[in-house]
């Protein structure tokens, strides 16, 4: 986030010095407060970038009966005149300075998603594993965000502020409602906050559903037969003994784990949460299916699978420690467990075989490649054993068969996973590139 701005208008509140530092240390999981955002370096540019961040700004423009209000709220925001904006469920407040000396109290209210709203958005992101990268990148899908009322609706903005002018909303309103659209914009989650979920809340009920998910995805397959002995067979004095009970059936999912308390000393709940998901799905798999899926992972590569199954992507402050935890429990460094978790997400236990190991394929496929490469326009690919490379863009053969993509910075040897694995390589680089 952009330093506090300083000058003419930080004299106005009390304690304005090191607001940047003091909104920083507020910030929690049902409340965060942002330093003012900078004037903009060219006023007039779109409201916003993303297209939920002009959802936003459209329910304003809806709402208003006075145009003219709105663009001189504009201009507010594009001059700088929003002060620190704090969000919480269902509220933006923030002081806007105006042509008086003291500024005014500006807020939006919005209404919050339900618990039963709640709990069909994160079923909807966790069902579909592009919606829950997408959320990852800080991206919200259209499907995603029909699946409830995320994005605000006509008379949905409900705007406040203790200047004299009763318009709605007034100059100072809009002006917090373009400063808002910045801050959605760059980062979705204060969206979901205004609608009622913290980022921290949201992202471990996502961690508990994906596990869900991919235990009933394993549960699916036909559990295997065993073989069996009547109890009456297995004693001698069958006739004496009363008939066992049937057994309780399997349940139909994984048991949600207990909410764990923050407490000074105590391992950090978010965490345990996470263990006791993976123990949970791991168990009933191990019930209805008689194997453990995960038996054959070495501690390695299950801990880069841990990393990669929780949202995130070492961005919060969460999995920032499981970041650090897992690499030092397995004497890697974070680098190396997010590049690893990169290549994960890329194509699984076969996508981080092909981070982790070079191999010498045989003729036929990686021979074809160079010359299909070459018929499509692209530039020499250098070869050397299982890897074709250029000056930034790199696709390694995997053992399955696949092409993988890796992108690094030109003149530098740090090859990152990118796009998705094809069986062609003209198709591979498609991907990498962002093509089709």
């Amino acid at each position: 986030m952009s330093p506090a701005r300083t000058g003419r208008h930080a004299a106005h509140i009390p304690g304005r010095a090191g607001a940047a530092e003091q909104a920083q240390a507020r910030h929690t999981d049902t409340r965060r407060t942002f330093p003012p955002l900078p004037p903009r370096a060219q006023p007039g540019d779109g409201a916003a970038l993303t297209w939920w961040g002009n959802a936003w700004v459209d329910a304003l423009a809806d709402t208003a009966l006075d145009p003219a209000r709105l663009a001189r709220g504009r201009a507010y925001a594009d001059r700088g005149h929003v002060d620190a904006i704090t969000v919480t469920p269902g509220r933006v407040i923030a002081y806007v300075h105006g042509s008086r000396p003291r500024p005014y109290r500006a807020e939006l209210r919005l209404r919050t998603l339900s618990d039963d709203e709640w709990t069909r958005f994160v079923e909807t992101a966790a069902a579909r594993p592009d919606h829950m990268a997408s959320l990852l990148d800080k991206d919200v899908p259209h499907a995603l965000a029909a699946a409830v009322d995320l994005l605000p609706a006509v008379d949905d903005l409900i705007p406040g502020c203790s200047c004299p002018d009763r318009a709605e909303p007034c100059k100072h309103a809009a002006a917090l409602c373009y400063q808002t659209a910045r801050l959605v914009d760059e980062d979705p989650f204060v969206l979901f906050l205004l609608r009622g979920r913290g980022e921290q809340e949201l992202l471990a009920d996502l961690t508990r559903r994906n596990a869900a998910h991919s235990a009933q995805e394993r549960s699916a397959a036909e559990a295997p037969s065993l073989d069996s002995v009547p109890a009456r067979d297995a004693f001698a004095r069958a006739e004496q003994l009363p008939q066992l009970p049937p057994e309780f059936p399997a349940p139909a999912h994984p048991e949600r784990p207990p909410s764990y308390p923050q407490a000074p000393g105590a391992p950090d709940p978010l965490a345990l949460d996470l263990l006791a998901s993976e123990a949970g799905a791991r168990a009933h798999a191990l019930l209805t299916t008689g194997a453990d899926p995960l038996a054959g992972l070495t501690p390695w590569q299950d801990a880069v699978r841990l990393a990669a199954a929780h949202p995130g992507s070492g961005l919060t402050a969460a999995t920032r420690a499981l970041y650090a935890s897992l690499s030092r429990g397995t004497g890697r460094t974070p680098v190396d467990l997010a590049r690893a978790v990169a290549a994960w997400r890329q194509g699984g236990l076969a996508g981080l075989s092909v981070l982790e190991e070079e191999w010498d394929p045989p003729a036929g496929p990686f021979d074809r490649a160079r010359p299909a490469l070459l018929a499509t326009g692209h530039p020499e690919f250098r070869p050397r054993r299982n890897h074709l490379s250029t000056v930034s863009v790199q696709l390694r053969l995997g053992r399955d068969g696949l092409w993988y993509g890796y992108e690094s910075d030109p003149g530098r040897e740090d090859w990152w996973p990118r796009g998705e694995p094809r069986p062609d390589a003209v198709s591979a680089l498609d991907s990498l590139l962002g093509g089709v």
